[in-house]
């Protein structure tokens, strides 16, 4: 998308869902008709603009209900304000359908939603046991750690959040980052 962020389509046999869509959406629709997917849901680690841009467009395409934590909501009803302040095109997202809790099971790949916030205070990241695969979102960067003065940032939440949450995953755990 416009902000070099990365989207991810996953899937196994039965299920599969979107991470981010935050732009790019005619090449994850392309993903999801090569390989004959019927995404169950759309799920955001986060709503800052470059992670869920493209949402709306992803759910009238598919008709997948659309997730994220519910302490991002405020930033998901601002989008017309963070694309003013970014100069991109203004878009009109629909309510999310539903809110992602702390521990819940994806119903897909084995993953469960992990709230990671600090980043912002719904940041959510998804972690795939089976595959020792974590979707980090913007909590971690590779060497880094996700910025903390967009508003909703917190230094000593995501710090917490690292340390608590992430730290105590498979040492071999694949981390893959929003950017």
């Amino acid at each position: 998308g416009p902000f070099h962020q990365n989207a991810y389509v996953v899937w196994n046999k039965t299920h599969s869902f979107i991470i981010d869509p935050g732009g790019d959406y005619s090449n994850i629709i392309d993903i999801i008709k090569s390989n004959n997917l019927s995404p169950s849901a759309i799920l955001n680690t986060h709503a800052h603009l470059d992670h869920i841009l493209a949402s709306g467009e992803i759910k009238a395409a598919t008709g997948a209900p659309i997730y994220l934590h519910e302490g991002d909501q405020f930033l998901w009803d601002m989008v017309e304000q963070q694309c003013a302040m970014c100069g991109v095109p203004e878009v009109k997202l629909p309510a999310p359908d539903g809110h992602l809790k702390d521990d819940q099971a994806l119903n897909c790949c084995g993953g469960v939603a992990i709230h990671t916030p600090g980043h912002t205070p719904g940041s959510i990241s998804f972690w795939f046991e089976e595959y020792k695969t974590l979707i980090a979102g913007d909590t971690l960067f590779q060497c880094s750690i996700g910025r903390t003065d967009l508003p909703g940032g917190n230094y000593d939440q995501i710090v917490t959040s690292i340390k608590d949450r992430i730290y105590c995953l498979d040492d071999e755990a694949v981390v893959v980052t929003g950017h």
